[in-house]
């Protein structure tokens, strides 16, 4: 059963377009001012801090330079004045030592913790440096040229935080107000564009209702609803003339009806008696045969559905793990959020774990989309394959070089022995898929722990038949799985990345599709022989 498109509403539609396009419009201009205002805010208090640095080092230059350090206590009175100041620091250059010494500290309230001597840290305050709730800067005091000291400020940028969630205030409910305003617009064309529309219906349903059609639309206040009354007028008329001529054939096929009834009737009987035992000859037979389906059905379907369970339950636990404690960190990170405690680091933090979990997820579902996407090539439909003639040669070339990208960085080794003018006609694409196959099998499973390695495919015409022979001197496989390597599921490298379908595969596309047969011989340390045969023409 087809599944049905959802209808949106004219309505929908106005207060979704409008509605989001204020908001965009919105969000970005608020955004834009924000941000200009914060930045405006934070130069004019680096270029202020700048400024009282310089005008400082030139007041306490003569002190420095005359190591009058109690003068200096006695008579600085200037960084009182200071507005948003909290901590000055005058480091005095030691010419023997070259050490920076302190030489004069002030604090605006003597109340306040004293800070540290930030006199390792004068390559990072070269240029004011904003912390969360202050702002820091230290310059150079210099006498033609000769820095003789240091000079550090600290100063408040708690006004610049208020004036900056002020202005977060501000912008939402500006914001909320655009919102509102454009819901009432959208309200309102809507109402407006709506009304004819819904005039049109009612004159329609009131027409089908009553099956009168003689009935008009009246006109509408605007041209494309003009039109539609118009042509549904028209409609009406064609409507009533071809009721007219409905009623009258109607009333000549219930002449026929009725002698073409007492004819039925009397067959009817006739047939009635015979059809009984064949109708219930034919539902045994419908039972045996759904029983027989359904009973084949659970047998492949329980096999199934074992090993799809078994790959694919690991990458989408994962996948679930994963989103569950990304969920988790966004609620965290939303409360801090609302409670306004959110912090850069929290956030970076978040951003992080985000990035990791979101990993493992698109990995873990990329591996489940994989598994599940071999588990449909499982069916092979033979009538799915196209027959044509081509050159089997050229097809083993096609395979190469599709396979290069991965063959190019391994050291392993592929020989071709096939006569170069054996035109076949056959299905190319499953030949392809099971060259590509066991190639790939070999480099994985067969070469695996080993340096180097040697694939030997050699094909020739026996009669009808295409007799390929594939080698290769890898490790061989193991007794314990050689029975059923053909079986699905059946790998080595279970939680490797390995779904087990590869060889089966192969079998389908052999037997199914090619209508042919597969062999397999080996020995451990001796490598693995595949010898395929398949009619052609």
């Amino acid at each position: 059963m087809p599944t049905t498109q959802p209808i949106w509403s004219i309505r929908r539609i106005f207060l979704i377009s409008i509605f989001s396009a204020f908001s965009i419009l919105s969000i970005l201009s608020l955004s834009i001012i924000t941000h200009q205002f914060n930045k405006s805010y934070h130069d004019s208090a680096a270029e202020q801090i700048e400024h009282w640095a310089k005008v400082l080092a030139d007041e306490s230059l003569l002190y420095v330079v005359n190591s009058e350090r109690k003068a200096l206590n006695d008579s600085f009175l200037l960084p009182k004045h200071i507005p948003n100041l909290n901590h000055i620091h005058i480091y005095q250059l030691d010419r023997e030592t070259g050490d920076l010494n302190l030489f004069y500290s002030y604090k605006r309230n003597m109340q306040r913790t004293a800070i540290l001597e930030k006199h390792s840290e004068i390559a990072n305050l070269q240029t004011p440096q904003f912390k969360e709730k202050y702002l820091e800067y230290m310059q150079p005091i210099k006498v033609n040229n000769d820095i003789i000291g240091h000079i550090y400020l600290q100063s408040s940028i708690e006004h610049i935080t208020h004036i900056s969630d002020t202005l977060l205030i501000t912008s939402i409910i500006v914001f909320l107000i655009v919102c509102l305003l454009a819901i009432i617009i959208a309200l309102k064309l809507e109402r407006y564009i709506c009304a004819p529309f819904t005039m049109l219906a009612s004159t329609v349903q009131l027409a089908a209702r009553q099956r009168n059609f003689q009935q008009q639309c009246e006109d509408m206040p605007y041209r494309e609803a003009d039109i539609l009354g118009r042509n549904i007028n028209i409609l009406f008329a064609r409507m009533e003339k071809r009721l007219a001529q409905l009623d009258s054939a109607e009333q000549q096929s219930l002449e026929h009806s009725q002698e073409l009834e007492t004819k039925i009737n009397k067959r009817t009987e006739a047939l009635k008696e015979s059809n009984q035992e064949l109708l219930s000859t034919l539902e045994k037979l419908h039972q045996f045969q759904s029983q027989l389906v359904e009973s084949e059905k659970m047998a492949s379907l329980g096999d199934m559905v074992a090993g799809v369970a078994h790959e694919v339950n690991t990458p989408i636990g994962l996948g679930v793990t994963a989103s569950t404690l990304l969920a988790d960190r966004l609620d965290e990170i939303k409360s801090a959020f609302e409670d306004k405690t959110l912090k850069s680091s929290q956030l970076k933090k978040f951003l992080h774990d985000s990035s990791e979990n979101i990993a493992i997820i698109y990995r873990n579902l990329n591996r489940a989309a994989d598994l599940i996407s071999s588990f449909k090539k499982v069916a092979v439909d033979q009538s799915s394959e196209d027959i044509r003639t081509f050159d089997i040669k050229e097809l083993l070339r096609e395979v190469l070089l599709t396979l290069r990208p991965q063959l190019n960085s391994l050291p392993y080794v592929i020989n071709i022995d096939c006569p170069d003018d054996l035109t076949i006609k056959s299905k190319p694409g499953p030949i392809n898929q099971i060259l590509i196959n066991l190639i790939m099998n070999s480099i994985i499973h067969g070469f695996e722990g080993k340096d180097k390695g040697q694939i030997s495919i050699t094909v020739m015409s026996l009669s009808n038949q295409l007799n390929i022979l594939f080698k290769d001197d890898g490790v061989g496989v193991d007794e314990s799985i050689k029975h059923k390597v053909f079986e699905p599921f059946t790998t080595t490298k279970r939680g490797e990345g390995g779904s087990g379908l590869g060889m089966h595969l192969v079998y389908n596309l052999v037997t199914q599709a090619l209508g042919g047969s597969i062999v397999l011989s080996s020995e451990i340390g001796h490598g693995v022989n595949i010898e395929i045969n398949f009619p052609v023409s």
